[in-house]
């Protein structure tokens, strides 16, 4: 077995197998980094992994640990809180999402999504982290994402 094929085999099993061959533009999708986003989300949410900071800081983190810092993101879509509100049909697994958050007051929040709960209802699954100094772990739950006035993606 060849050296780079063992550091991607490492890297897999890690949960970030790293940035894709492909070229993109800016906006694209590529499922398989979405997977390794929700893979590494996964692996800090079973480690019970505590983030100083806020929702941003550990959405950071998992994006900085698959080998995606900021300078390596793209905004696929960004108005303001108030809106217009993003066409829910461009949201994607390991979208980490800005949107205003019904159920805690109307404060703006950012998640990773995860899959639809009901895509007409836009209800979905997300990876959430309260942060404020709470020392609780992310954890799944379920959001009203009508309002999504951001979305943030690895550039492949």
């Amino acid at each position: 077995m060849t050296g780079t094929v063992l550091a991607v085999l490492v890297l897999a099993a890690a949960g970030c197998a790293g940035p894709s061959s492909r070229s993109s533009g800016p906006g694209t999708y590529d499922a398989g980094i979405g997977r390794q986003i929700l893979a590494k989300a996964r692996q800090m949410i079973d480690r019970k992994e505590i983030i100083q900071g806020g929702c941003w800081d550990y959405i950071n983190a998992i994006y900085t640990r698959c080998g995606y810092p900021e300078n390596r993101r793209q905004i696929t879509y960004k108005t303001v809180k108030r809106g217009p509100y993003v066409d829910v049909n461009l949201i994607k697994p390991g979208d980490w999402l800005y949107f205003v958050n019904h159920s805690y007051g109307g404060i703006e929040h950012s998640s990773i999504f995860v899959d639809w709960e009901s895509k007409t209802a836009k209800r979905a699954r997300m990876i959430s982290y309260a942060g404020e100094k709470r020392r609780e772990p992310a954890r799944y739950m379920s959001y009203d994402l009508s309002e999504v006035y951001a979305i943030i993606r690895p550039k492949p």
